[in-house]
Parts: structure tokens; C-alpha cells; sequence
């Protein structure tokens, strides 16, 4: 499996990272995967619901270097 593309939101609030991951998401193959990056509490629930709506699949929130993280893969 090839490593997650990355989107550096940090310091960027609602509704910006989630408008990031829409924006590059199309742009993987299906199955790619995004972490995002971002820092505002908000992050923690927009992302999986955003997935939910667009039929994406949430892997789970992670820590990279103190950051949290949202793993997204394409599903079509």
C-alpha cells in the first residue's frame, strides 16, 4: 500500500480542512489515502462525517509529531 498523500491544515478552522480533503480527495486513485492534518477541534467530527455523506471511508484519528491526524480513503 502506497503511504497516505498528506494536507497540512494546521492552524486552519472549520470549515477549511474539510474543504482541503474534498478538494484533493478526487484527485487520488480509488483506495488512495489522505491524512489531514488539523488542529481544530472541530476536525475530530466534520471528517467522519464528511465521510459518511460522501460515501468516503473514515481509518481513524492518529498523532503525527504532537499533530492530529484523519485518515481518509477513496471509495469511488
Amino acid at each position: 500500500m502506497n503511504p497516505p498523500v498528506v494536507l497540512d491544515c494546521l492552524g486552519q478552522r472549520c470549515p477549511l480542512p474539510v474543504i482541503a480533503l474534498a478538494r484533493r480527495l478526487p484527485q487520488l486513485d480509488v483506495d488512495g489515502v489522505v491524512r489531514v492534518l488539523a488542529d481544530d477541534p472541530a476536525a475530530a467530527n466534520d471528517i467522519p462525517a464528511w465521510c459518511r455523506m460522501r460515501g468516503h471511508q473514515y481509518l481513524g484519528a492518529t498523532t503525527v509529531d504532537g499533530s492530529p491526524a484523519y485518515d481518509v480513503r477513496r471509495a469511488h
